[in-house]
């Protein structure tokens, strides 16, 4: 008896692994904590508690979706997956799930998770969840072959979270959303630039057009991180002329974007080639950069705005 629970332990523990990876656990943890801001401040601008059923609800909605968006995604790019050195031992390509347990997984994950959203948050929320989900799946992912412009098309379903968060709390679109739309928006292009820079090569070897795979020198792609991480600066101060935020935060959202711009500043400066090693460096400091900045930024504006 020991000999088989054994091996059914592994292989479920295998097979929990595999989920994880399919449905990229670590970018629907975060999608799932920007959501978490947006319902914060929702419910904040209706005087109600944000400790409810209506944030479980939701958070378990948009991570559904995520999710299977998420499998959806690599079911679409098991090919592309398979040739480049980070993704090449995913479970689709490295053949421990087959293309239609995949598929079964994020249609479910993803349908489900809408119609979940429709009858437990609003109708809004659940629409507004499935059109990001499509417009991902259906224009940001089959572009990645195409055109460097698959970043910014991309920008648009991935600025979301924080609008559905939003929505799920107060049932309609209101400025406030615009604000949390247009900090994600702009963060997310030193962000990606960032990660493309640094594995131009596996992307090269995939067919994946981000801009650092077409251009030669990098400077392009290094304009782009540098004008961006200025914008997102005043873009990041909103939440406190809107009456989001307050003084505090006002100052931390200014120091953080100045820390993000002195590690754009370094990769822009830097006379070296894409592939050079200190330019390797250089992009993982902007990336690293990045992911630090977004949670401070949404966590101080959170924790700042019970005292605004």
């Amino acid at each position: 008896m020991t000999l088989p629970l054994s091996a059914f332990r592994t292989r479920a523990s295998s097979l929990l692994r595999d989920y994880a990876e399919l449905t990229k656990l670590r970018v629907t943890t975060l999608i799932v904590m920007t959501a978490w801001c947006g319902y914060f401040f929702g419910a904040h601008k209706s005087g109600a508690s944000w400790i409810s059923w209506g944030l479980l609800h939701s958070l378990l909605g948009i991570g559904l979706v995520s999710s299977g968006t998420a499998a959806l995604n690599e079911v679409m790019e098991y090919d592309v997956d398979a040739h480049m050195r980070r993704t090449a031992l995913r479970p689709i390509p490295a053949g421990r799930m087959s293309l239609l347990h995949a598929t079964l997984v994020g249609v479910i994950a993803a349908v489900g998770g809408s119609i979940y959203l429709a009858v437990f948050t609003n109708p809004l929320t659940g629409f507004l969840t499935f059109l990001t989900a499509v417009v991902y799946l259906a224009a940001y992912t089959p572009l990645k072959r195409i055109s460097p412009i698959c970043t910014f098309v991309g920008a648009f379903p991935g600025a979301m979270p924080g609008v559905l968060g939003w929505t799920a709390a107060r049932g309609r679109l209101e400025w406030g959303t615009l604000v949390l739309f247009a900090i994600l928006f702009v963060w997310q292009f030193p962000h990606f630039f960032s990660i493309a820079w640094l594995y131009r090569e596996d992307y090269a070897k995939g067919g994946v057009r981000m801009l650092p795979v077409v251009e030669s020198d990098g400077r392009s792609t290094a304009r782009r991180i540098l004008v961006y991480s200025v914008v997102l600066i005043p873009i990041s101060l909103l939440p406190t002329f809107m009456g989001m935020a307050g003084r505090v935060y006002l100052a931390g959202a200014i120091a953080l974007g100045f820390a993000l711009l002195y590690f754009g500043m370094r990769l822009a400066f830097l006379d070296q080639p894409l592939a050079s090693a200190p330019s390797k460096i250089r992009a993982r400091h902007v990336l690293q950069a990045t992911v630090i900045y977004l949670p401070l930024l949404f966590s101080l504006m959170m924790v700042n705005s019970i005292h605004s």
